[in-house]
């Protein structure tokens, strides 16, 4: 085999298998930074003999052997403590049954995700060490979408793992109510990093558009492994609606377009049927959660590909169900705009003065959708404030230079 199709075959393998390859490690080593070296010397190794041998017939029973014969030595190295070599030993045993009678290995990720999300990991880490470890996003890109220089998100992920390793967190499911705390974690973690990667961003090659992707992958993971947790559906189903519009977000100019005057057809059909499909697989659950009414008010706003325009009517009663939910500052604001834009502008209005002003003094959204209200009420002057002060607070300058011009009532 060539040199060329060795390292086709090895980024494949990798791509494919890499966060599952790395669970099942670590869930028997109890070691994830071990598990990650003993993968990257088994891949090494890959490029070495695999352009000489040939690929394997079972590539990732291949490197499932190498690394667990570099955990087995590195822990003979580091003279491991006793029960440590019994769970190499277990190691052991099983990636050679897996090599000789199985062509897939058990999938560990849901519980690797759950080990990340324990509540003795700090929680600032918690997200970061999600994408690293299954997805195999690397630290320095992670670092640039949560804005840390990368030597303070590596230490943050060393720190991570070393707490796995020393405090011996088990490689398994919680039982409930712990698994109710920590699935809801795992769900606000993938989202938050989807936001990241959302949020002020235009170039399709840039580090937060690629982390937004990141997030999609694993969430597409946790459906695939959890298929019966409503939640995991609708998460899934939110991002998708959101990924699907993103060419629609700038014109080809480079200049921002609010959601309800995009152009349809830039959206991606194939993304919005995947949404709607995983929508109708949590409504079958009937257990209502944030994610669903979130993805369901994203559903609606599609809708105006095929029919025209939107029912700000059903947003309404989406949002009212959502702010009973989850009353954040996010579902808050979004109630306010769809009463305004269902032609209640003043019970709108009012809904945004409800809110504590300590929770909006610096909520780019809030200040835009006050612009906006205030400007349906006839009120210029503080309209423009508003707008002005949404400006301000954005570090998208497609999004700046739209707000201005509302401020200025160019638009």
């Amino acid at each position: 085999m060539s040199e060329s199709a060795t390292h086709a075959a090895i980024e494949t393998v990798a791509r494919n298998s890499y966060g599952r390859l790395i669970a099942f490690l670590a869930a028997r080593s109890g070691d994830v930074a071990g598990a990650e070296d003993a993968l990257g010397d088994a891949f090494v190794a890959a490029l070495e003999r695999w352009p000489v041998d040939g690929t394997p017939q079972k590539p990732e029973a291949w490197l499932l052997h190498a690394a667990r014969n570099r955990l087995i030595d590195a822990a003979r190295r580091n003279q491991i403590r006793q029960h440590s070599e019994k769970f190499l030993q277990q190691l052991a045993e099983e990636a050679q049954t897996v090599a000789a009678t199985h062509q897939y290995f058990p999938d560990e990720r849901l519980k690797l995700l759950f080990v990340c999300a324990h509540p003795a990991i700090d929680a600032a880490a918690r997200t970061p060490l999600m994408l690293q470890t299954v997805p195999g996003v690397d630290a320095e890109r992670i670092a640039s979408a949560f804005l840390v220089s990368p030597a303070a998100m590596a230490q943050r992920l060393v720190r991570a793992k070393n707490k796995i390793r020393d405090a011996a967190i088990p490689f398994c499911l919680p039982d409930p109510p712990e698994w109710d705390e920590r699935i809801f974690f795992v769900l606000d973690a993938i989202y938050s990093a989807y936001t990241a990667g959302w949020e002020s961003v235009i170039e399709v090659s840039s580090t937060p558009h690629a982390l937004a992707g990141d997030a999609i992958a694993v969430g597409r993971t946790l459906v695939q492994l959890m298929p019966a947790e409503p939640e995991a559906h609708g998460l899934l189903a939110l991002m998708l609606h959101c990924e699907a519009r993103r060419a629609a977000r700038y014109t080809r100019n480079g200049e921002f377009v609010p959601l309800d005057q995009q152009d349809t057809a830039r959206w991606s059909r194939p993304m919005i049927d995947e949404a709607e499909n995983h929508l109708l697989s949590a409504a079958a659950f009937k257990r209502m959660g944030r994610y669903q009414l979130e993805a369901a008010i994203q559903s609606v706003h599609a809708s105006r590909a095929v029919s025209g325009c939107i029912n700000w009517q059903e947003i309404v009663l989406l949002y009212e169900g959502l702010v009973q939910i989850a009353p954040g500052i996010g579902s808050l604001v979004g109630r306010a705009v769809a009463l305004a834009q269902a032609g209640k502008p003043a019970a709108g209005f009012a809904a945004l003065e409800d809110i504590p002003s300590s929770r909006v003094a610096n909520y780019q959204p809030y200040w835009a959708a006050r612009g906006h209200l205030l400007q349906l009420l006839k009120q210029k002057d503080e309209a423009q404030k508003a707008f002005t002060r949404a400006a301000s607070l954005t570090d998208d300058p497609a999004l700046r230079e739209y707000l201005f011009k509302r401020s200025a009532g160019r638009i």
